[in-house]
């Protein structure tokens, strides 16, 4: 019997086409343990790998309330989030989405927080126009402490805790752009430094290994030098590297740039097809469709040995997948993963190996807060 037990759950991102109540439905059927519900804005302008399971819009305790019951009911927990630029990019756009992330923060506070361990996910951006400065990584980092600094005090007082997922988002601009690097967290660095800057133990890491192995960064080596207390959920998607010309043309350190069409026909040389073909790989989900380059051994050992109990949660982006548009291929992927991590991850009863640590969230009864704003929150 492990020793330690993670539930398995599935972001809904991969599930965009289904409501809330079909995504509850299909979760307890492929047999999932919760889901980290993406509430997108219904009006924002990131148009990949984006869903909106909850109506934000005037959620109220009895809102609260009506969505517990129905976790429950089902035999599931849950988180919250938003992936945004919150500190770059047009500047009323990242308004917006530090709003939003205020409204969340304030939804998960009235589900319990973390009390029923209701987390609030977020990207932080990037802004280039500071990046493209002389210690313009720096000034990144400043500007994070003067945007997250209140967003996280906020989030304290109210008894929930913000978490941070650490992809570069190397297709969020057009690779007509020299660089990759979209989000700081997006390296082990980043993240500590941050969390210097920031001390409250209010925000911590959603950490998803298939970022680091096409950044040529061993997984099991980052768990072991990062602070597990600020480790909350741990992604699971993964990576095939591919061993083509492209990499031997560009390397393994830095993008494929984009050139003229032309001269690169001319060349022989390879380009990007779109925005995300620039780093070589092709994201899986573990245990579908063929081996990856991730030791998923040694990865679950290394969590187990210091001691992270968090749920693993299924980022379905797997080309075979996710980006099929085929339902039933999706929730293939979710079947096929969960069995590939099942004997890793859960005990072996008489039906198997299944997860025997759940617990159903607690019925909380929060007074109501306002609606918090940037503005007012600085002021």
């Amino acid at each position: 019997m492990n020793q330690i037990q993670n539930p398995i759950w599935l972001m809904s991102s991969a599930y965009d086409q289904l409501n809330q109540d079909e995504l509850l439905a299909t979760a307890s059927s492929v047999g999932a343990q919760g889901i980290d519900l993406c509430v997108f804005r219904e009006d924002g302008v990131r148009a990949d790998h984006t869903a909106t399971h909850l109506a934000y819009g005037n959620f109220s305790p009895e809102d609260a309330l009506v969505t517990i019951a129905k976790f429950n009911s089902k035999g599931l927990r849950l988180s919250l989030g938003a992936f945004e630029n919150m500190i770059g990019g047009d500047v009323s756009e990242r308004i917006k989405n530090q709003n939003h992330l205020l409204k969340l923060i304030r939804i998960a506070h009235l589900l319990g927080g973390d009390e029923n361990d209701v987390k609030v996910g977020t990207f932080v951006g990037y802004n280039h126009e500071l990046g493209q400065e002389i210690d313009g990584f720096q000034k990144n980092l400043d500007e994070y402490k003067r945007v997250f600094e209140p967003i996280i005090r906020y989030a304290e007082d109210l008894g929930v805790t913000i978490v941070y997922e650490n992809c570069p988002m190397e297709g969020w601009r057009s690779s007509r752009f020299t660089t990759t690097f979209n989000n700081l967290p997006g390296v082990l660095a980043a993240r500590k430094l941050m969390y210097a800057l920031i001390p409250s133990k209010a925000h911590g890491e959603i950490y998803d290994p298939s970022h680091d192995i096409w950044q040529h960064t061993d997984p099991v080596e980052v768990i072991r030098q990062m602070d597990i207390s600020r480790l909350k959920r741990v992604h699971v998607k993964t990576t095939r590297m591919h061993r083509n010309q492209s990499i031997v043309e560009w390397g393994g350190m830095y993008p494929m740039q984009h050139v003229d069409a032309s001269l690169a026909e001319r060349a022989g040389v390879a380009i990007p097809q779109n925005d995300w073909d620039r780093h070589h790989y092709t994201a899986m989900l573990p245990g579908f469709g063929g081996t990856d380059d991730m030791d998923w051994n040694a990865f679950v050992e290394v969590l187990h040995q210091r001691g992270f109990q968090g749920p693993f949660e299924i980022e379905n982006e797997a080309k075979n997948s996710k980006d099929t548009h085929n339902l039933a291929a999706i929730n293939q992927g979710a079947k096929a993963c969960i069995s590939f991590l099942s004997p890793l991850l859960w005990s072996l009863t008489d039906q198997g190996y299944a997860y025997t640590a759940q617990q159903p969230l607690q019925e909380v009864h929060r007074k109501d807060i306002p609606v918090e704003t940037m503005d007012r929150l600085k002021a």
